[in-house]
């Protein structure tokens, strides 16, 4: 039996495959991986021995990388297996690649595949639960946390003094008659429970940010162009909402959207006002999303409540940005779906799943 070849969709993580199972993969690329792994796995080299130890059956292999429908068709002839994440794969896709053994989405909602056409053709789905995904939900619930404790205010500040600084006025209670707490006089302390959370993109992040926020006992609107399934809803604790009812009733909006055309500067000025005053805007997605002139004068008017971000409007950042100057903004350096070990155990759970279809 020849060596597997595999087609996998242009990504830069999934190119990961391509450094794991092809030896023609450039000493360039392989050393651009060390590097970005470096600061959590010292040892790739290591990481890359061990991982082709456990595949005595796909490695060494060929990786095709393909960015568009017409590239992915194309290289599919002698195809024993497909890795996609956004592009589209049916019945063209299917017949297009006689010798398919298996379509791994690079994900957990296979939205994309045709599961019909491909059952027919007796073609396995596979799916993996990325933990990058689950990281991110983490992250948000973290940073709205971070808003609602004002932790971005009071985070290692516990003197007098520090606390002054910072625009407190700390002064310890009577305590012959009271109990101590929050001596430092912080308000605005908020919970998140029984609050109003509008999620934007009930997909993959999306689902992961409402299973924790329904264990915060948040009520959970969502929206996106398509309304999903009752048993969708259901298990995941969320009511769909049209756009501007989500925005007028969530106490907080999370936006898990992807950054394209389509979503660059959703939240303008005009979306920004439609939200409900003192409301806290939540943006682990593309920073692009949420028009930064209208967002500063959201912020500056007091109709916005608070922003967390993550990732930055420019990497690295500035210490003069014009949000650091505002006391209910949480900014994150693009860390939302950390550690790096995240996208390292998915790629070794999707290439040890294919290993298992080869035969």
């Amino acid at each position: 039996m020849g060596k597997a070849v595999l087609v996998v969709e242009e990504d830069p993580f999934l190119r990961l495959i391509g450094v794991t199972l092809d030896p023609a993969t450039s000493a360039e690329r392989i050393a651009a991986f060390a590097d970005f792994f470096a600061h959590d796995l010292p040892d790739f080299d290591g990481w890359l021995r061990r991982l082709r130890g456990r595949l005595p059956k796909l490695f060494p292999a060929e990786v095709r990388l393909v960015d568009s429908s017409e590239a992915l068709r194309s290289a599919l002839a002698d195809a024993d297996f497909a890795v996609v994440e956004s592009l589209p794969f049916g019945a063209a896709e299917l017949a297009a690649a006689p010798r398919l053994r298996a379509v791994q989405k690079y994900g957990a909602i296979p939205n994309n595949i045709d599961a019909a056409a491909c059952a027919a053709r007796n073609v396995p789905v596979l799916t993996i639960r990325r933990r990058a995904n689950i990281a991110c939900a983490e992250h948000s619930i973290a940073l709205m946390l971070g808003l609602s404790r004002q932790l971005q205010r009071t985070i290692n500040r516990i003197s007098t003094q520090s606390l002054q600084a910072a625009g407190f006025s700390p002064r310890t209670y009577d305590r012959r008659h009271t109990a101590n707490s929050n001596w430092a006089r912080v308000p605005n302390i908020r919970l998140l429970h029984e609050t109003t959370l509008g999620i934007v993109g009930l997909g993959e992040i999306g689902r992961e940010v409402a299973t924790r926020a329904a264990a915060f006992g948040m009520n959970i609107l969502y929206h996106q162009r398509r309304r999903q399934p009752a048993s969708v809803e259901t298990a995941h604790h969320a009511h769909y909402a049209d756009f501007d009812t989500l925005l007028e009733s969530s106490d907080w909006v999370v936006i898990c959207l992807p950054g394209n055309a389509n979503t660059r500067h959703l939240f303008d000025g005009l979306r920004l006002a439609r939200m409900k005053p003192g409301a806290r805007l939540i943006n682990i997605s593309r920073p692009e999303i949420v028009d930064r002139d209208a967002l500063i004068a959201a912020l500056r008017s007091g109709h916005l409540g608070g922003f967390a971000l993550d990732p930055l409007y420019e990497a690295p950042g500035r210490d003069d940005d014009e949000l650091l100057q505002f006391n209910n903004v949480l900014i994150t350096p693009h860390i939302a779906a950390q550690p790096r070990f995240n996208a390292l155990d998915d790629i070794t759970d999707l290439i040890t799943g294919l290993e298992k279809k080869w035969s």
